[in-house]
């Protein structure tokens, strides 16, 4: 997968995870993060068309770390393709272990394809006003 290089100054999400979220190993469910992602690229999704969107596809998602409970997990979203009814989003997400002073460190990444859709779930032309994304990004 390309390297995001994405502004992480603001997170589409940021959360704290809790022992709920635990799976049999005692590090968090792989499909908790899952979740998140979803939710973070539909926050970025939205700023593009905003209305409904609907998730088709999470194409190469990478788990690179293990998240623990405490950990600060963060989910930055970026838009890199726009088209006539769909939009294609990259999910970067750190953690910052509880406890540590030190960087966050990349846990997961994903590339989510959303379909923008009216209100009987029929796909719905994103406005050509919208602001349109280089295809592929960085």
């Amino acid at each position: 997968m390309r390297r995001m290089a994405l502004d992480r100054s603001d997170p589409a999400l940021r959360v704290t995870l809790m022992p709920k979220d635990t799976n049999a190993l005692g590090t968090i469910f792989g499909g908790i993060i899952l979740s998140y992602i979803d939710q973070a690229g539909a926050v970025e999704a939205l700023r593009h068309c905003p209305g409904r969107v609907v998730t088709v596809a999470m194409h190469e998602v990478e788990f690179h770390q293990p998240v623990f409970v405490g950990d600060l997990v963060s989910f930055y979203a970026e838009t890199i393709h726009l088209g006539r009814t769909s939009i294609g989003v990259k999910v970067l997400v750190e953690a910052t272990r509880r406890g540590c002073r030190s960087e966050p460190i990349t846990v997961t990444r994903a590339e989510v394809v959303y379909v923008h859709v009216d209100e009987q779930g029929s796909p719905r032309p994103i406005a050509a006003d919208a602001g349109r994304a280089e295809p592929g990004g960085p």
